[in-house]
């Protein structure tokens, strides 16, 4: 019997040495695979340089001269969008429809269709946004939730670049829409399901901390 557990031993170890030895950790492998540095040399290609030059006929464009673009400055018909403190132009039926077509796509997977906080991601445990029907965010400002959408606010992350500048102002075009239909709603339940869980506690102060670092479930 003893022979046979030197045998065992004798056979397994080195296959745990091996097994061991090939073990990584894979959170590594891009921060240690060959590449190299900005302006380092490479003997890859004849002129020693790895930085490549640009495609002959590559012609340079400046972010504000890009139409109909989320980096853009312009709307997409000239105007300037993006210094405006409310919304910069008439809201008629198209503005709010082209809002709420931008609402369920961006936004509503978080905030819910109702902008009642009740997202289909957060009703599957990712921290819940307060309900754009409480009394704080009745009250602020246009400019707000387009700041807000531009540059995201506790848990959102910012949408500058997937959200083009007239298209966040019809979001919030079409978020004051749905405020408006919060507050014609009569019955108690169904303006308590608005407001859901309801936004932060008043004796939390709207400070730096409280934006940056939210409590759980009240970005």
């Amino acid at each position: 019997m003893k022979g046979v557990k030197c045998l065992a031993l004798v056979v397994v170890a080195p296959l745990l040495l091996f097994a061991a030895g090939g073990c990584k950790d894979s959170r590594k492998d891009m921060a240690v695979q060959p590449k190299h540095e900005p302006y380092q040399g490479t003997g890859m290609f004849a002129d020693g340089a790895s930085a490549r030059p640009i495609v002959a006929g590559t012609v340079a464009r400046d972010a504000a001269d890009v139409p109909a673009r989320a980096w853009a400055a312009s709307g997409g018909a000239g105007e300037d969008v993006t210094a405006a403190k409310a919304i910069p132009f008439a809201v008629d039926a198209g503005v709010v429809e082209r809002g709420r077509e931008g609402f369920e796509i961006y936004c509503a997977v978080c905030h819910g269709r109702l902008a009642n906080g009740q997202g289909m991601i957060v009703q599957r445990g990712f921290p819940q946004p307060p309900s754009f029907h409480v009394e704080r965010l009745a009250g602020e400002t246009d400019r707000h939730f387009y700041d807000v959408i531009t540059n995201g606010f506790g848990a959102m992350y910012p949408y500058a670049q997937r959200v083009p500048p007239r298209l966040r102002w019809e979001i919030v075009a079409y978020v004051r829409a749905l405020q408006a239909a919060g507050k014609g709603v009569a019955a108690a339940a169904d303006r308590a399901e608005l407001i859901a869980a309801g936004d932060r506690p008043a004796s939390i102060p709207m400070t730096a901390a409280t934006t940056t670092q939210p409590a759980k479930g009240r970005p």
